[in-house]
């Protein structure tokens, strides 16, 4: 067996435990405007354009067609029916910006470009956005309402022994009976050999049914394991258990991260706030 040696990273992707209500990375207006660029603008002035009345919103036909040809091209896919419908959420909400922008005449001297006016006004609704008193008392009870965040989870060693073009389920069995009485890999095969890595990480790279199978192994002994892409022959090496947080040692991360949450959240609902004034037709999804 060739080795081949992965130095991986742990690759914390946090889990997101958190309308349907919005994925988080996608109820910041904010965040709308810095991520979502081309989805959020692309769609002309066919759309923002048209006489209809001004304190009416449609989202329809439009919307869908640059929603799912912007999602495909970044993730290589369409966006399943929760997706669509949290991306028609950030629309209409950067819609009802950009209409106070034109409303407030932010748009002056800027030459209407739409994010620009949607800028402008997301700034009017940031200057009369005001942070709470905070104390110990809220920061502790944030902190442990969002202890996912910050707990370090348990982190798995393991190695996999890949045979080159082969993933059926018959042929990895066999190479890790092989392995597993002390039979030298075969030469096609290399190895990967992987430190520290959390659940939510093994589950994004191989699947869910992957990790659990893995994390209930016995360390030391090749596995047949079923992943999203197919069969792996993997030994688990070492377990490092979790370790929960200490609030005092994080207090000024907790409280940054509770001042980020807290205006975002209000920035949120001042343009929700916003497009009450305003009847919404959503047409159904295409």
């Amino acid at each position: 067996m060739s080795a081949v040696i992965s130095g991986s990273t742990a690759g914390d992707a946090a889990p997101t435990p958190r309308r349907a209500r919005l994925p988080a990375w996608l109820r910041e207006p904010l965040l709308h405007f810095v991520a979502l660029g081309a989805l959020l603008f692309a769609i002309d002035h066919v759309i923002v354009g048209r006489a209809d009345d001004p304190r009416t919103i449609v989202v329809g036909a439009e919307v869908d067609a640059e929603a799912k040809q912007v999602f495909k091209a970044a993730r290589g896919r369409e966006p399943d029916a929760a997706e669509l419908a949290a991306l028609r959420a950030v629309w209409l909400d950067n819609e009802v910006l950009y209409r106070e922008g034109l409303a407030l005449q932010v748009d002056k001297g800027d030459t209407a470009i739409r994010e620009r006016v949607i800028f402008k006004a997301l700034s009017v609704v940031d200057a009369s956005v005001k942070l709470p008193p905070v104390d110990d008392k809220v920061l502790r009870a944030w902190f442990e309402s969002h202890r996912a965040k910050y707990d370090e989870p348990a982190r798995y060693d393991f190695q996999e022994a890949v045979l080159a073009g082969e993933t059926a389920e018959a042929a990895v069995r066999g190479f890790v009976a092989a392995l597993n009485a002390g039979t030298p890999g075969d030469a096609r095969a290399g190895l990967r050999v992987f430190k520290g890595r959390p659940h939510a990480n093994l589950a994004q790279s191989y699947g869910a049914g992957f990790a659990e199978a893995l994390e209930t192994g016995t360390p030391g002994e090749w596995r047949a394991i079923p992943a999203q892409d197919g069969w792996h022959a993997v030994r688990l090496d070492a377990i490092a258990p979790p370790r929960p947080a200490a609030f005092d040692a994080l207090r000024g991360v907790v409280q940054q991260d509770w001042t980020d949450a807290t205006l975002s959240d209000q920035r949120s609902a001042a343009v929700k706030a916003l497009a009450r004034q305003y009847r919404v037709k959503n047409e159904a999804p295409t």
